[in-house]
Order: structure tokens, then C-alpha cells, then sequence
């Protein structure tokens, strides 16, 4: 985590073009900023991650189409919200409001845990909240529910204020070790939050980024560009019964030139299989905040092969 003060609403606006992207044309995304917010002490990819995990999760609850609104606000915490590692009274919320189906009430108490959905097979892991819910928990806030089924779901984001100062506009510039580049990156990772985050990121740097949900896709594509890809950014596990490990091995018998980056949620000693660890491999492990990303990816791309 890379924590510093952070104004919750530049947070908010910087993704809305994104999100809209991802929500699709059928829903209707409404954003609300509260003036003069309070900062808080937080990790902004992190929040990125909390906003776009939750704008997927309202996606696919809004199959037909429907209304997303994010809104945040000032706020006072309650004793059990004020965690003793911030002290904080005061706080904010950010508020994520969905016109879906709403959850059942069997389903709320569960809704939090790893790997549970309700989402038909393949269609998601049952990760995109239990990473929100580790998130606010990292930065000492909470969370609050609201469901009804047919009548949509709300979630609100409580975090403690910051006592520092009121951070500055975010810088635009991009820090040299970040880097940058015009390279062609093929992403392959199942999770669609995941996936359009790691896509926005590497976007805004100046890479062509093609995306895939699977490696059979990821090698349709490959096979369409020809080669012509300098970095393959792929998860560890596919839901086509082909490893992250297979699909690199199959993509560099055709191009022996081709860099590859894994990403797993698990370290790489606990994956258990055999990473190859020479020039053009490297290894992210989940989560990660967008300048590790892009660091981890510029670094692969300089290397020879």
C-alpha cells in the first residue's frame, strides 16, 4: 500500500470515464460530489479498485439495463467505526447505488466471503467483494449494506478522515519509473474488473493493449496480430483448463522474443508450479496498485531476450 493523503472525489471523477465504458450504454451512471470533503489517508489505486469492483458487480446485476449512482459525502462515525488505528470521529462515504436485482436475504450474510457467488459459472470468482471488503479493512474503514431483491442494493464506504492537510490536485505526470511506452501488451486475465483496470492503466501510458477473458481467446488473438506483441501480462489460472504457465509456453514456441508477466492472488511459491525465471519473465502477484503494474511492466519490456 502506498498511503498519502487523498481527495475521495478527484478519485471519483478520474474513474468515471472509465466506468462508463465498463457499465456499458443500457445503465445510466449518475455521479454526486460532496463540496469541501476532508482527505483521507488512503492507497488511490486501491480506491480505483473499491469503485470499479463495485461498478462491474452492479453491472451484471443490471443485465436489461438501469441507473449506477456514486455519490460521496462527509460524515460522522460511530464509536464501532472509528477504528483505534485511525482515532478519527469524522469520516466519508462513498455511496454505490444500483437499480439490479437486489441480493437475497439467504445470500447477504455470505456476500463478503472468498470465492463465493451467486454469478452462473464462469461469469465471475466470487473475488470482486471480498477485495473490497479487504480493502476497507486495510484502511480502517467499514462497509454497510442494503439489499432488496428486485429493487437494487447499496453500499456505502466508510472511511475515516485524514488530519493532514487537503492534498493538492493529482499530479498528471507520470513518474520515470513508471514509464511508458507505444509496445503492444496482451492482457489475459478471466476477472473483468480486474481486467479493465489493468487495461486503463496501461492505456493511459501509451501501450496498445488487446485484452482476453481466456487463453484460447488470447491465442486467437495472437495468431490475428501475427506475433506482433512484445508482452504478454497473464493470470496464472484460466477457465478454459489452460494455466497462464501453458498459454506463455505455447505463445513463446511461435515467438521466442515474446516478454511474459504472471499474476496470481497467490505468491508465486505457493502457485506450486515451476515459473520460468530468465530474461523476459517476471512475476506480480495480486493485488497491485497501478504503478507497481506499470513498473513490473516497463522493466519486462527493457529486458532482452
Amino acid at each position: 500500500m502506498q498511503i498519502r493523503p487523498v481527495d475521495l472525489n478527484a478519485v471519483v471523477t478520474d474513474m468515471t470515464r472509465m466506468l462508463q465504458r465498463t457499465l456499458g450504454a443500457g445503465i445510466t451512471l449518475e455521479v454526486q460530489a460532496a463540496p469541501n470533503l476532508p482527505s483521507i489517508q488512503a492507497d488511490p489505486g486501491m480506491l480505483e479498485q473499491i469503485l470499479l469492483n463495485l461498478a462491474v458487480n452492479s453491472r451484471d446485476a443490471m443485465p436489461e439495463g438501469g441507473r449506477l449512482a456514486i455519490s460521496t459525502s462527509a460524515v460522522a462515525l460511530v464509536e464501532e467505526e472509528s477504528k483505534p488505528q485511525s482515532g478519527a470521529l469524522s469520516g466519508v462515504c462513498l455511496r454505490v447505488s444500483d437499480s439490479g436485482c437486489g441480493i437475497s436475504p439467504e445470500n447477504l450474510p455470505r456476500i463478503f466471503e472468498p470465492f463465493f457467488t451467486t454469478k452462473d459459472v464462469h461469469k465471475g470468482t466470487g473475488l470482486g467483494l471480498a477485495t473490497v471488503f479487504g480493502i476497507v479493512k486495510q484502511h480502517h474503514g467499514s462497509i454497510r449494506l442494503a439489499s432488496e431483491v428486485g429493487r437494487g442494493t447499496t453500499f456505502q464506504i466508510l472511511l475515516p478522515a485524514s488530519e493532514a492537510a487537503r492534498p493538492q490536485a493529482p499530479e498528471k505526470a507520470i513518474a520515470a519509473d513508471e514509464g511508458g511506452g507505444d509496445e503492444t501488451i496482451l492482457v489475459v486475465d478471466d476477472e473483468p474488473a480486474v481486467r479493465a483496470l489493468i487495461v486503463h492503466v496501461l492505456t493511459e501510458r501509451g501501450y496498445r493493449v488487446l485484452e482476453a477473458a481466456s487463453g484460447k481467446h488470447a491465442i486467437a488473438i495472437f495468431e490475428r496480430q501475427k506475433g506482433g506483441i512484445d508482452l504478454l501480462l497473464t493470470d496464472m489460472a484460466m477457465p478454459d483448463e489452460m494455466t497462464g504457465k501453458q498459454l506463455a509456453e505455447r505463445l513463446r514456441a511461435r515467438s521466442s522474443s515474446l516478454r511474459v508477466a504472471f499474476t496470481s492472488g497467490y505468491s508465486a511459491d505457493f502457485v506450486g508450479e515451476t515459473l520460468a525465471t530468465g530474461a523476459g519473465f517476471h512475476f506480480l502477484q495480486k493485488p497491485f496498485c497501478p504503478r507497481t503494474l506499470a513498473s513490473v511492466v516497463r522493466e519486462c519490456l527493457n529486458q532482452k531476450v
